[in-house]
């Protein structure tokens, strides 16, 4: 069967002209959009037709369709994908859009932490869109499966790869002692356990790990606010992504810790999203 008709009965069993191309594209086998309109006319073998059945049959029993496609991209690169860490959204983005200018302006070098990567979003986009010389990204996670998973990633920046350095550990336990960073940024579960909000489809496929934080989704901001200082930089940034009624709360633990520049910013829809502030110049908590 040509491609052209198996495109129209995917349209048909997921109920999305989108959707169906992506599959179709990585059914068979084409680097992207254009090279898969080259293939329309053109007989897929039977073990194409047999891979989008199982993609299909996987997307209508409610997988994500990131997991489902196993890549997505994410700002200017692209990524694989699946349940080891959190899908990339474009939120997350966001963290990128404001440490970019931040170790812009640093210089003749700069070093920047993406603690908790996942699968690599953050660091990496950092490493392949900031200069290529004199920039050192630490990618880290907790879980090894997750950061295997972002170690899979890195070719795939190409020569900004060589920038790249992953660590296994959690949060500050995995950066070396004698590096000081000039932004440390994070995406960190921020979701409270039994949260009525979440998803049902997140709940279900992607991993609690990366979701759940304490009773009130704050567990390990806490620890990031309270360690980020002894590892950045003079005037180094601490950029955390949290949840859209947490802004008053992180911008209040920022504040007791004595963080300078204290800032909270939204996303696109208007909800907090950002939250940030300057390493204290005294580099150490505030006592109460």
């Amino acid at each position: 069967m040509a491609w052209r008709d198996l495109l129209a009965q995917t349209e048909h069993a997921v109920g999305d002209r989108q959707r169906a191309r992506w599959l179709c594209e990585v059914a068979s086998g084409a680097s992207g959009s254009e090279e898969f309109l080259t293939l329309l006319d053109d007989a897929a073998t039977v073990r194409m037709v047999a891979h989008l059945d199982a993609m299909v049959a996987r997307l209508r029993s409610g997988e994500p369709l990131q997991y489902v496609l196993g890549e997505w991209s994410f700002r200017k690169i692209e990524l694989l994908v699946d349940r080891r860490a959190l899908i990339p959204r474009p939120e997350t983005e966001l963290l990128v859009d404001v440490a970019l200018p931040l170790l812009s302006c640093r210089g003749p070098a700069r070093t920047a932490a993406d603690l908790g990567t996942g699968s690599g979003a953050i660091g990496l986009s950092l490493a392949a869109e900031l200069p290529l010389d004199g920039t050192t990204v630490w990618i880290t996670d907790a879980d090894r499966a997750a950061l295997d998973l972002a170690a899979a990633n890195i070719s795939g920046i190409g020569r900004s790869a060589i920038n790249v350095r992953a660590a296994h550990g959690s949060w500050f336990e995995a950066l070396p002692n004698d590096v000081r960073f000039d932004v440390i940024v994070s995406n960190p579960p921020y979701v409270a356990v039994g949260s009525p909000d979440l998803a049902a489809d997140v709940l279900e496929w992607e991993p609690s790990s990366a979701l759940f934080a304490g009773p009130d989704g704050l567990d390990d901001i806490r620890h990031l606010v309270a360690g980020a200082p002894a590892h950045l930089a003079d005037d180094g940034w601490l950029l955390l992504e949290i949840g859209a009624d947490q802004g008053a709360e992180v911008e209040a633990l920022l504040i007791a810790d004595r963080y300078r520049d204290v800032e909270i910013r939204p996303d696109l829809a208007g909800h907090d999203r950002i939250a940030m502030g300057r390493r204290p110049s005294s580099g150490r908590r505030a006592t109460t």
